[in-house]
């Protein structure tokens, strides 16, 4: 059996320098001093890592937005943290939209994390999308991420890295494929602001070539919706609430991760969803398991 874990949306933030505060960053510093500070704790946080590193998995999905506001230090922030998640190797990673906050952060997650960004065959980080093979499994890596004007969160694929995924689908074909993305193909929650732009096409994609299970972060929420495949089969997207919230809020989880244990083989793949999130008491324990195939 595989043990896959799924965190997301850590949303890690640091103190900025006033010059550092111009257009978009002003707006969202505004909105963290105002709300988002206290629902994003590091408290919070670190209670759930530490849930999460005490359980024996093979392999740890990260579906973006780690930093906040895009800030030098928010990056190295989260790079420690991932040091204490595992090696490259056995943790991957994807940017969110808080990632690549605005256009001069574009090149910053890939400095800092570069080495949780690469496919299994590149020295160097891979183009999206990329693929880390694990056992039986593989992982394909998405970015939706974008820079965008203040008061918009949306993400995009764009048509070339929709032809690559589509090939990665196919080069992936047998094995138990695991696609991550930021932004959800079928929003429970998110406002038209948010959404992804091409997630229709994005669909089209999974229903004509199939896979077996799609996890994203963006909407703070542990939700599951059923994508249509091939041959009538159905395909679970799989959100995971933010690992920081300290509590349910406003339609959003407390923070928390899922688990997928992933067992059997090519046309007979067996799996199982763990949701673990944050109890009113602060302790971090199982509140759903549900088998989605």
């Amino acid at each position: 059996m595989f043990v896959l874990a799924h965190i997301s949306d850590l949303h890690l933030p640091s103190r900025p320098e006033l010059f550092e505060l111009a257009g978009k960053r002003g707006l969202g510093f505004i909105n963290w001093q105002r709300k988002r500070k206290n629902i994003h704790r590091v408290d919070a946080l670190d209670a759930v890592t530490r849930d999460l590193q005490a359980c024996p998995v093979d392999h740890i999905a990260v579906t973006g937005d780690l930093v906040n506001l895009s800030l030098p230090a928010e990056y190295a922030r989260a790079r420690a943290w991932l040091a204490t998640l595992g090696r490259p190797p056995d943790v991957t990673v994807i940017p969110g939209n808080h990632d690549i906050y605005v256009a001069q952060a574009r090149r910053w997650p890939f400095e800092f994390w570069d080495d949780y960004l690469r496919d299994d065959t590149e020295e160097t980080r891979a183009p999206f999308p990329f693929v880390r093979r694990r056992g039986g499994v593989a992982l394909i890596a998405l970015c939706s991420a974008l820079p965008t004007a203040p008061l918009l969160a949306t993400g995009q694929l764009g048509a070339e890295q929709l032809s690559l995924f589509a090939a990665a689908l196919d080069q992936t074909r047998g094995s138990f494929r695991v696609v991550l993305i930021h932004h959800p193909p079928v929003s429970t929650v998110s406002h038209w602001l948010r959404r992804l732009t091409d997630a229709a096409e994005f669909r089209a994609v999974l229903a004509e070539k199939g896979a077996e299970l799609v996890l994203h972060g963006h909407d703070h929420r542990c939700s599951i919706v059923w994508l249509d495949g091939p041959r009538g089969e159905a395909i679970p997207a799989v959100g995971a609430p933010s690992a920081s919230a300290r509590a349910p809020h406003g339609g959003e989880d407390a923070g928390g991760y899922n688990l997928f244990h992933i067992d059997g083989e090519e046309h007979s793949w067996h799996c199982e969803m763990i949701a673990r999130q944050r109890g009113a008491d602060g302790a971090v324990q199982e509140v759903a398991r549900q088998p989605l195939r």
